[in-house]
């Protein structure tokens, strides 16, 4: 089955991040390793495209290898369920204002050269980035106006705006040494390919097209945690025949990828052994052109929320492998904490036919004597409903709304113009309803500024930011106004529950289901992989997770 293609690009992502946590298991011997420890572990792909070459700079995003995540480290690490930052290179962080960020690092932190970490090359960093702006990926200068080194283990960081709702964007900045990298002739094509110096729990060991092989640090500043030896990284398919016949074989100690039947291709194999979690990742809506009617009418909206048969979709068009979604555009469970306690069931909805048709009829909304739902000027209520054709899980998807939706008396047409040409009329708006992705980041900021802030639309024939229904409310776009400034959690929390609201009482958008983030694990020779039953962390979050591992023979 053909995945959706925005469904793959988070696959792609979460493919490249754990294959920066390891490597595949195709040849067989290992090095010994420690005593107590786990002597290798066998991941998916290490990136770098079709031919990959040696480059361990963390700001080439289309290029670097998969290391560059076990060699360099961030301030802070999230674990991006729960959506909780992780001091890490910094032990603290502190709001004085708004605008005003003030940075506390940890002490005894060494580079893998030997050379003592201060602020000074936290300083250097972000001076980098300022300098070059193909190096600042994340854009964070678009929103700091100055750091500041105060002391040897202090930085003081000021933004041109209030900037608490940029700060997730931390934990990406991978911090480089000041004694190397000031050497560079141009930062922008240095591939950083010589004994990459970082941080990080691992070095670089060895390198061919085919494989990539990092060895632990054993001068790591919490090396007592990484208890794995040695990660192996192996040129993949990306997901396709041959990975997933690796995997069902047994010769991924962890990857991420689709797997049609990963009961049947993985877990029969070996249950004891063979595990799977699929965390949940963006919202998929749907989207309704709020500037036609009926769609501009809340009622309308509302009554629409109980009308799909989300587990249908969930079982039938994602293989029973994802959640329903909760109206209230946030993840759950995950971002429960941020959930207002009014609102039942979490903003999960059920499948409810009757109240809909009941709820549509109360709104205005009746059938005539044919059995068909018709407008308020009666004329019989007619649209079409996109997805893109060459997404055969969408288009699944799709079949099941059009269903409902003219079970319910509405004449529906579903349509499937290529990807292309629906990613076109979506930003231009001219459509009458599709599905849309939104949210599953730990920026609440922009969790919700993207799908509903007023900036963030245009009018109908222009191309919108990311407001593809064309949300207006300046109630909304006060409450984040709020948030983008609010650097108390509680304040945060507020804000959050006030635009929940707004997604529950006026439905913008509705919720169907969640994208899978795809993670397959082993616990043959390592144990404390995150899982439902402990989600510690996502399976991007990878330094979170060699943290966690214990070697399996200790855990019995």
């Amino acid at each position: 089955m053909r995945r959706s293609l925005l469904i793959r690009a988070a696959a792609v992502a979460t493919v490249a991040a754990l294959a920066v946590s390891g490597c595949t298991g195709t040849e067989g011997k290992s090095t010994g390793g420690t005593a107590g420890h786990v002597a290798f572990l066998d991941f998916g792909d290490f990136g770098g495209g079709s031919n990959p070459q040696q480059n361990y700079n963390p700001y080439l995003e289309a290029t670097r290898l998969g290391a560059f995540d076990y060699v360099f480290e961030p301030l802070i690490a999230y674990d991006n369920f729960h959506c909780e930052a992780r001091p890490w290179l910094a032990t603290k962080f502190e709001w004085k204002d708004p605008k005003t960020l003030v940075w506390t690092l940890r002490d005894g932190v060494k580079w893998n050269d030997g050379q003592p970490f201060s602020a000074d090359d936290v300083g250097y960093t972000f001076d980098l980035l300022k300098q070059n702006k193909a190096l600042d990926i994340k854009g964070i200068w678009r929103y700091l106006s100055g750091v500041q080194v105060t002391d040897p283990k202090t930085v003081t960081m000021t933004f041109a705006q209030p900037g608490a709702s940029t700060f997730n964007l931390f934990s990406d900045i991978k911090i480089v040494p000041k004694h190397v990298w000031s050497t560079v002739k141009d930062p922008v094509t240095f591939t950083n390919a010589e004994k990459p110096v970082g941080t990080g729990p691992y070095t670089v060991k060895s390198f061919n097209p085919q494989q990539l092989t990092l060895g632990r640090n054993p001068d790591y500043w919490q090396a007592d945690k990484v208890q794995v030896d040695e990660l192996r990284f192996h040129k993949s398919d990306n997901g396709g025949q041959i990975d997933q016949l690796k995997l069902s074989r047994g010769e991924y100690d962890t990857n991420a990828m689709f797997v049609p039947d990963i009961k049947k291709a993985f877990v029969d194999r070996d249950p004891e052994h063979n595990h799977y979690w699929y965390p949940p990742g963006g919202t998929i809506s749907v989207y309704l052109n709020l500037t036609k009617a009926p769609f501009n009418d809340m009622a309308f909206r509302k009554a629409l929320v109980p009308a799909f048969n989300r587990q249908d979709i969930v079982d039938k068009a994602q293989l029973g492998y994802v959640k329903p979604a909760s109206q209230t555009g946030l993840v759950i469970p995950g971002q429960e904490q941020w959930l207002p306690k009014d609102i039942p069931n979490n903003g999960i909805m059920g499948y409810d036919p009757a109240k809909a048709d009941a709820d549509l009829t109360a709104a205005g909304y009746p059938k005539n004597a044919q059995g068909k739902r018709v407008g308020k000027d009666g004329k019989p209520i007619s649209f079409t409903f996109r997805t893109p054709g060459a997404w055969t899980d969408w288009v699944q998807a799709g079949k099941i709304i059009v269903a409902n939706l003219n079970a319910l008396g509405l004449t529906v047409r579903q349509e499937g113009p290529t990807p292309e040409s629906y990613e076109a009329d979506r930003k231009a708006g001219n459509y009458d309803a599709l599905l849309g992705v939104h949210g599953g980041s730990c920026n609440m900021y922009r969790n919700y500024y993207e799908p509903l802030a007023s900036a963030a639309s245009a009018p109908i024939g222009k191309q919108a930011v990311s407001n593809f229904v064309r949300w207006q409310d300046p109630h909304t776009d006060q409450v984040l106004d709020t948030l983008a400034n609010a650097t108390d959690e509680n304040a945060q929390k507020a804000a959050v529950g006030e635009l929940s609201k707004v997604m529950v009482d006026q439905v913008p958008v509705i919720p169907l289901w969640y994208g899978a983030r795809w993670f397959q694990y082993r616990t043959t020779r390592a144990v404390g992989w995150p899982n439902e039953q402990d989600p510690y962390a996502i399976p991007t979050d990878n330094l979170l997770i060699i943290t966690h591992l214990k070697p399996a023979e200790a855990a019995k």
